[in-house]
């Protein structure tokens, strides 16, 4: 590893949670140089939905590359393109009734974001924006500014102005957060700028896997439309089929005006975009640009993984079936330590959190034991204390079990080893 340690910025992340050099990968096993397998339980932070290296995928861009299609185009016209966009169309977008322009941003779900916020203020005239406590959205400075967690919120000194933060679902317990975000929009004294849009996870990945119900988000929708609020849904890691449908808002029968997309949207390509109503397409043209905004070969993998994986339900069902494999095994091994521990599972579809309540610590361990047990898990949360658990969609029945019993052994040692560590302190 030393090249890395010589060279790279000391910046590098997930290279020092799982300290080995990765040479393959096929679906969700990761192989390193010395030819030890890994199941990956991360799938690039929600990026790899489909798998690594997924044959139709790969297939079709070899087959887009040999025949010399094109793979930088700006915003111009070309026949990929044009193939992704009927594609979603009619495979996403009509299925669910759903009418949305689309805009190609820069190639990360950060840049969706600033283009969310910046057409957003654009629309309403107004520059005041609301997120919610420990939400997730990007590392540059709009983004940022609009990020609850303080793992991230550390790491820029800018002036975070024009957003304004409200509880999330659950952050006081049983109270409805939703009551005392009213009350500031009522109060024309309350110090809160009547926002252009409110932006949110509906499951916060990066922010502990916490979930908002079905009638939060309804009554978010309902409040957004009383006082003339726009409504932007972040799906950007939960997104792609991750919660179980394939935006993560459906359940829940809202339509928000935007979306935003990226990660997973791209067959494991970089590719991100925004999905609005078409009355708040009021661009100039040219007003908002990138130069990556086009990435030819993200458009072919996208549509490609679409047309395999969602021409009906399979997917869902498949996800919605593994889900109850995942909670189960995790409410297995909390009910095997509750006498200890006070362990909380939570996510929904393949997006689940399992945190220790009353040790934070542990779960920065389990993922380096799991790592040892060669299981690729890692952490979110505000203080990294909760175990998060994304694996590919496609993964194996067998696979996911296997995983769930290397991650259960991680338990299982760590418990022996702080035990052991106790007695050494008498």
């Amino acid at each position: 590893m030393r090249i890395f340690e010589n060279l790279e910025s000391e910046v590098r992340g997930y290279i020092r949670s799982f300290p080995t050099i990765f040479k393959k990968a096929k679906g969700a096993i990761l192989t390193d140089e010395q030819g030890v397998e890994y199941i990956d339980f991360f799938a690039g932070a929600g990026t790899l939905n489909y798998g690594h290296n997924n044959e139709h995928i790969s297939k079709a861009l070899i087959e887009y590359l040999q025949e010399d299609g094109i793979v930088h185009g700006l915003d111009m016209a070309t026949t990929a393109k044009k193939e992704f966009l009927q594609t979603f169309e009619s495979l996403i977008l009509k299925p669910r009734n759903l009418e949305y322009k689309l805009q190609f941003t820069g190639p990360t779900g950060t840049n969706a974001v600033e283009t969310a916020l910046k057409l957003a203020r654009l629309v309403k005239g107004r520059s005041n924006i609301v997120a919610f406590t420990n939400g997730y959205h990007g590392l540059s400075q709009g983004a940022l500014a609009i990020t609850g967690n303080n793992e991230y919120r550390d790491e820029s000194y800018i002036s975070r102005t024009n957003a304004t933060f409200m509880p999330f679902d659950g952050y006081f317990d049983d109270t409805n957060t939703l009551k005392y975000f009213r009350k500031f929009l009522e109060d024309g004294s309350s110090g809160v700028d009547l926002p252009a849009a409110v932006i949110l996870e509906t499951i916060q990945g990066e922010g502990g896997i916490n979930v908002a119900s079905k009638e939060w988000l309804q009554e978010l929708e309902s409040i957004c439309r009383e006082f003339d609020i726009l409504l932007i849904v972040d799906d950007i890691q939960v997104g792609n089929g991750r919660s179980g449908e394939f935006f993560s808002f459906e359940f829940a029968g809202i339509t928000p005006d935007i979306v935003t997309l990226s990660k997973s949207i791209g067959g494991g390509l970089p590719m991100a975009l925004l999905l609005f109503k078409p009355q708040l397409d009021q661009w100039k043209p040219g007003e908002h640009t990138g130069t990556f905004r086009g990435n030819n070969l993200a458009f072919v993998a996208s549509k490609v993984s679409l047309e395999h994986y969602w021409q009906n339900d399979n997917i869902s069902k498949a996800v919605f079936y593994k889900e109850k494999i995942l909670r189960t095994t995790l409410e297995k091994i909390a009910e095997k330590y509750k006498d200890t521990y006070e362990i909380e599972i939570r996510g929904r579809g393949l997006a689940y959190g399992f945190e220790i309540k009353n040790d934070k610590s542990m779960a920065s361990d389990l993922s380096s034991i799991a790592f040892e047990e060669q299981l690729i898990v890692e952490t979110c949360g505000s203080e990294g204390q909760v175990v998060k658990f994304l694996p590919p969609l496609l993964i194996d029945e067998e696979l996911l079990i296997e995983g769930l019993k290397r991650f259960e052994k991680a338990v299982d040692r760590l418990i022996v080893e702080r035990k052991n560590n106790l007695k050494g302190e008498y």
